[in-house]
């Protein structure tokens, strides 16, 4: 796991066993906040033990940002913490959460028994469009952000302009358990908000100056995205000319994630295919 000190008082850790997954925590003057948790416990645990004995820090509140597994199953680890996310998030992790999790442990194995320690926390403090929130100094603001998933939210860290956007920025936009119209206005949002630094949900950290262009460079893909796969629609036959659309054709780099981008583009492809034929057939029918 990878550490890095963004601010005084703002660390990220970057895992080094699944996917660059990150989680953050902001030290104030009352306690630590952690916003997301790391999928494998040992990660989780080690940046416990670095908050809490090595900057004898407490971690008073822990912040969901969705409901997936690798940002959330290193909760339960946080005993005596408030759990905030958004109320959509709480319904998903005891519907969609406590299945991953049971077809985790029934997998755990020699090389995974960790998973067994792992156990479902549900948030105890939820909203639904936005909600700030103060500690030791530290003004907390957090809003929905669907798109990745429909309970995605960011948090700001006001004074320093730090925004954990959790997986509404990484490498590329991914929204095969969200909706492509949902992503686009949240971007489109976050636009000239004037951060300081942004913390993605997967990979590296993105500095003031990159920051504008990085979010257009995650609109204009997913706008070429939808010309590329509309036109590969009006082809024949289409299942060709969709696996013809290469990521470095929307604007991105194949390489980010160790290549898992590659990955997460054609399954952008293949679900933006599906809902754009749905949209036609409704159209077609509708006037008829």
């Amino acid at each position: 796991m990878q550490r890095e000190r963004v601010t005084d008082d703002i660390y990220v850790f970057t895992s080094d066993l699944y996917a660059q997954v990150t989680a953050g925590v902001v030290i104030t003057t009352e306690g630590a906040v952690m916003i997301d948790t790391l999928v494998y416990p040992e990660e989780t645990k080690a940046i416990k033990r670095f908050v809490t004995e090595r900057l004898g820090v407490e971690i008073k509140i822990v912040i969901n940002t969705h409901y997936h597994a690798d940002h959330t199953t290193g909760t339960c680890f946080f005993d005596g913490a408030q759990v905030i996310a958004h109320e959509r998030c709480r319904t998903l992790l005891d519907q969609r959460g406590r299945e991953s999790l049971e077809r985790a442990r029934a997998a755990a194995n020699a090389n995974s028994r960790e998973m067994l320690d792992v156990t479902l926390v549900l948030p105890t403090l939820v909203f639904d469009k936005s909600l700030t929130f103060y500690l030791g100094g530290k003004t907390f603001k957090l809003w929905s952000t669907p798109g990745h998933s429909p309970d995605s939210i960011v948090c700001l860290v006001e004074q320093e302009q730090v925004l954990f956007a959790a997986d509404t920025l990484m490498p590329i936009p991914y929204f095969v358990d969200g909706a492509y119209d949902d992503f686009l206005l949240s971007l489109e949002g976050l636009q000239s908000g004037s951060f300081e630094t942004i913390i993605q949900g997967h990979g590296e950290v993105i500095l003031r100056g990159e920051v504008e262009e990085k979010i257009q460079s995650d609109i204009d893909y997913l706008h070429k995205l939808r010309q590329l796969v509309d036109k590969a629609l009006l082809s024949q036959p289409s299942d060709i000319a969709l696996n013809e659309i290469d990521i470095e054709d929307c604007g991105k780099s194949r390489i980010t994630l160790n290549g898992m981008v590659q990955q997460l583009h054609r399954q952008n492809v293949q679900i933006l295919a599906e809902q754009r034929r749905q949209l036609v057939q409704m159209q077609f029918q509708n006037g008829q």
